[in-house]
């Protein structure tokens, strides 16, 4: 992208296990998530919010096995919309980094998005479950983004004794740091010695 077309991106994934719609806009705010695990549209909520992004789902899954197909492949979708709307990177910031305290818990999370996937994930959940969902999802999520998105995700949590706190303190650090990654300088150069990403 230039910064004057529209970073928008509408994303579709059927499988035997999962029907996903995603929407994602880069430029705007809103939209409401509905991915049929509660949990996983609180932490989308955070995401968009504070990444200021206008983000829309519709999901349904074979939850009644649990909830790792359905988290998995609408963090699949999310990434494949960022690497459709970002495009060529024209004009990006690239990189992006915040620290978000959520009471006892603090998390701090790093992103590039150069188009080489990476995740490097230091986080201990203090409980297995987060209410009825499984807290090592927490980590599957970031991996199928990093994935797809084709960006570098470092997530580390030095502390926190909450399991919700953590995740929750992952998230928003996750919007604010794609939000600084993502903002434009209304220049056209790729934001790389190489010239492409």
């Amino acid at each position: 992208m230039n910064g004057k077309d529209p970073r928008k991106a509408d994303i579709k994934r059927e499988t035997s296990e999962t029907k996903i719609t995603l929407a994602l806009d880069l430029d705007s705010v809103g939209g409401e998530r509905n991915t049929g695990v509660a949990f996983l549209d609180h932490m989308l909520d955070h995401l968009a919010k504070h990444g200021r992004l206008a983000l829309t789902i519709s999901a349904t899954g074979d939850t009644h096995i649990d909830d790792h197909h359905t988290v998995e492949d609408v963090a699949i979708c999310l990434g494949d919309a960022f690497r459709k709307t970002l495009g060529e990177k024209r004009g990006i910031a690239r990189y992006g980094d915040a620290s978000v305290p959520m009471e006892d818990a603090l998390a701090q999370v790093a992103i590039d998005f150069s188009g080489r996937p990476a995740l490097v994930f230091n986080v201990k959940f203090p409980s297995r479950k987060i209410g009825t969902f499984d807290a090592e999802l927490i980590r599957e999520f970031c991996n199928a983004m990093a994935n797809h998105a084709g960006c570098n995700l470092h997530v580390n949590v030095p502390y926190g004794i909450n399991s919700h706190h953590i995740a929750e303190a992952i998230f928003k650090a996750m919007g604010r740091a794609i939000c600084t990654a993502v903002a434009t300088d209304g220049g056209d150069e790729v934001p790389s010695t190489k010239g492409v990403l």
